[in-house]
């Protein structure tokens, strides 16, 4: 791996894991128009809890050493989430500064994903 993807791997990597602990830590909390956002989108108020505690545990997850196949779930769980949100707000006809968040962190976990080291993926046991 050249000096240029491990860069750009750590940098997505920690803003995607201190966007999503955010996140995380604000729906299950329910902090600050957190309710009004997610009441708006026409969801139960517990899904946020179910969310914000799968959003905390991808992110240790995919920042600990080892355990690639539970990175792999990590990201796609970041994936789908992510572009459920941004789906949401799309079809709720919010602006684009309210689907920004959504959108931004669907790009850091691609990018993350994408640039992870060779010993942080899968490795095919078939030969």
């Amino acid at each position: 791996m050249t000096k240029r993807n491990k860069i750009i791997y750590w940098i997505s990597t920690v803003w995607l894991a201190l966007g999503m602990l955010a996140s995380g830590l604000q729906q299950i909390f329910h902090m600050k128009g957190f309710v009004d956002i997610i009441t708006h989108l026409g969801y139960p108020l517990y899904f946020s809890y179910i969310l914000g505690v799968w959003k905390i545990l991808g992110v240790a997850a995919i920042v600990i050493p080892k355990f690639s196949l539970l990175k792999e779930w990590a990201y796609a769980g970041f994936f789908f989430a992510m572009s459920g949100a941004a789906f949401s707000h799309i079809a709720s006809g919010d602006s684009i500064s309210e689907t920004a968040p959504s959108l931004v962190l669907l790009t850091l976990t691609v990018v993350s994903w994408y640039f992870r080291p060779a010993d942080r993926n899968i490795t095919s046991t078939n030969r």
